[in-house]
């Protein structure tokens, strides 16, 4: 259950895109820049106060997943490549990449294996009581993008954009700028589910493989929700539930 609050975001990453008429397989590639990119903001201001740390980390995450969505939707809508395999070329191109920093640039040399630097204890987000602090930021994102789709002109034009684009192009609404927006969006969640990783789970710090499967988790969180932003929270919170149980079974069963 613990990975739930970022399976939401993950789920998010996928939902917007969807509501436009795109597919975002990315969202593995965004989180891990947004998770590097918190990591080096940390280490760089490790100094400073912890909430500073955090605030930054955070916001640097998110941009970073940002900027890495919005190369597939500027691909998409000056090129016209498809999103699918610019956003499967660029998970490969992310994990190459972070490979070559946590090994390089950005390696702990006080690790034997390829690490990031830890992130400050001051920055180390701990629960409150039981419940993670990205959890409540998860379900409040799901509310607003709810909102946002279903209550605000910008929701009404992705919907428009995603359902028929010469009906959209017809009625004014500039569809390039739309498709590019989405990607960035869903990119800044998956960023802001790589921060949360980064500074929430132990050991704070980036290392080979720290996403697991946690990005394409969230294409299945999407289609079980239908690409509705709050039927994401459900849905992270089976598979959230399942991935526990089956941790158990496998520890009981000796399997």
């Amino acid at each position: 259950m613990k990975t739930s609050r970022i399976i939401i975001l993950a789920g998010l990453a996928v939902v917007i895109p969807l509501r436009v008429g795109l597919f975002n397989i990315g969202a593995q590639g965004q989180l891990s820049v947004g998770a590097i990119s918190a990591a080096a903001s940390a280490y760089a201001l490790r100094s400073l106060p912890g909430i500073v740390i955090v605030l930054v980390a955070v916001v640097v995450g998110i941009l970073g997943g940002a900027v890495w969505a919005s190369i597939a939707g500027a691909l998409k809508a000056t090129r016209g490549v498809h999103e699918v395999i610019s956003t499967i070329m660029l998970n490969s191109v992310a994990a190459g990449l972070i490979d070559y920093l946590i090994t390089g640039p950005l390696k702990d040399p006080k690790q034997p294996y390829p690490s990031s630097h830890a992130a400050p204890e001051a920055a180390q987000l701990t629960p409150l009581g039981v419940i993670p602090v990205g959890l409540p930021v998860a379900l409040v994102l799901a509310l607003l993008t709810a909102w946002m789709l279903r209550r605000t002109t910008l929701g009404l034009q992705f919907e428009t954009v995603g359902r028929n684009r010469f009906a959209a192009a017809y009625a004014g609404i500039p569809i390039a700028m739309m498709v590019v927006l989405a990607m960035a969006m869903a990119g800044g969640m998956a960023g802001l589910a790589g921060a949360i990783e980064y500074l929430e789970i132990d050991p704070y710090r980036y290392q080979s493989g720290i996403a697991g499967s946690l990005g394409f988790d969230g294409i299945t969180i999407a289609l079980l929700a239908r690409s509705n932003p709050l039927g994401t929270i459900p849905a992270a919170l089976l598979v959230g539930a399942m991935r526990a149980g089956a941790s158990k079974l496998m520890f009981d069963t000796g399997r």
